[in-house]
């Protein structure tokens, strides 16, 4: 009976965060024609960027939350997205604010969806990172396993440190671990936050390449600041035939660019698969709409098959918001290592002389 509640409780969750995208698919971001959805409005104001966070459409009328605009047009403007135009200010086709005078945009550095998510999440992040310490502060954890969020921030804390850093850096993986942990539960969090189509989720936070960009530019510096001088010879000057190194510096030239596509790899995984996901998502419960004009019982079938296949792909977003939060550690993890290891030669040096 247990077994059976939980299961039905597990289907009502999924619903739940399944109906509220497919309600507000009719209506929100824009149908051109009344009772017609626009597919192009629908997706791309789902998966972008925007000056006020969208929450639904009742009866045409949109409920969104205004974020600040802050800009510098001859000097600092602070406004609230709602009066935008108030201000001398206007969106372009792009989304993007500029000044409704000269059609120029100015530097905007607004707080916008995105910046907010990240805000929200940073916050939510640290708490649940307290709230783990305050029990490891109060408890014993040699005599008393945690329990609850503890317990699970414990599970993910130490598979992550055991499978993933310690194998993948090496020695001194300590050095490493902060911002190894920090990335992972930052991309889990965020991916999670961004299947649930509800303030304060619904955010493509992750499946923003500048986010990913700047993940990408973490690991690329902890890389290249930290690595030792074998890393650096590998680089410059590798153990390959001279004919490879002058006069012309082939292998260099290739060693140097696989500097930089190793970090652009996981900017490009993170973004592209986030962003598929949601496209994807959203695609299938946006089905239930494009057949309204079909008739009740197409309709109604293609409805049903919507929602079944929409479940699905929501258990399987959460799958892989795991995993790409697990790709990107486990491959910052394999970079830092390569860059501080030590020559095969050197190493059994030191092995002989402990």
């Amino acid at each position: 009976m247990h077994r059976i509640r939980r299961r039905y409780t597990w289907i009502l969750a999924l619903l739940l965060v399944l109906l509220p995208a497919a309600a507000s698919a009719n209506e929100a971001h824009g149908a051109s024609v009344p009772g017609e959805l626009d597919m192009k409005s629908y997706i791309f104001g789902h998966i972008g960027d925007a000056y006020d966070w969208h929450i639904t459409t009742i009866h045409g009328k949109h409920i969104s939350i205004p974020l600040p605009c802050i800009v510098f047009d001859g000097g600092p403007h602070v406004f609230m997205s709602n009066r935008m135009e108030e201000h001398g200010y206007t969106l372009n086709e792009n989304g993007k604010l500029v000044n409704a005078a000269t059609g120029k945009r100015p530097l905007d550095i607004s707080i916008t969806k995105n910046v907010c998510s990240l805000l929200l999440s940073s916050i939510l992040l640290v708490v649940l990172i307290l709230l783990t310490s305050r029990w490891y502060r109060r408890h014993d954890a040699l005599k008393e396993a945690p329990r609850g969020l503890p317990g699970l921030m414990e599970m993910l804390i130490t598979m992550v440190t055991d499978d993933i850093i310690k194998e993948g850096v090496g020695k001194d993986w300590e050095k490493y671990a902060p911002y190894l942990l920090t990335a992972f539960f930052f991309i889990f969090l965020n991916n999670l936050l961004g299947i649930v189509p509800f303030f304060p989720g619904g955010a493509n936070l992750t499946g923003n390449i500048a986010v990913t960009l700047f993940l990408a530019v973490c690991t690329f510096l902890a890389v290249n600041l930290f690595g030792n001088k074998h890393y650096y010879k590998d680089i410059f000057w590798p153990e390959v035939p001279a004919w490879l190194k002058v006069p012309l510096p082939l292998m260099p030239l290739i060693e140097i660019i696989g500097m930089f596509t190793k970090p652009f790899s996981l900017m490009v995984r993170l973004f592209a698969n986030i962003l598929a996901g949601h496209i994807m998502l959203l695609g299938v419960m946006a089905v239930i709409f494009l057949t309204a004009k079909l008739g009740p019982a197409l309709n109604g079938s293609m409805t049903v098959i919507a929602v079944i296949f929409g479940v699905f792909m929501d258990i399987l977003e959460l799958l892989v918001a795991f995993i790409q939060a697990y790709v990107f550690t486990m491959l910052s993890s394999v970079f830092i290592g390569l860059s501080r290891q030590q020559p095969e030669h050197e190493t059994k040096q030191i092995e002989t002389t402990q």
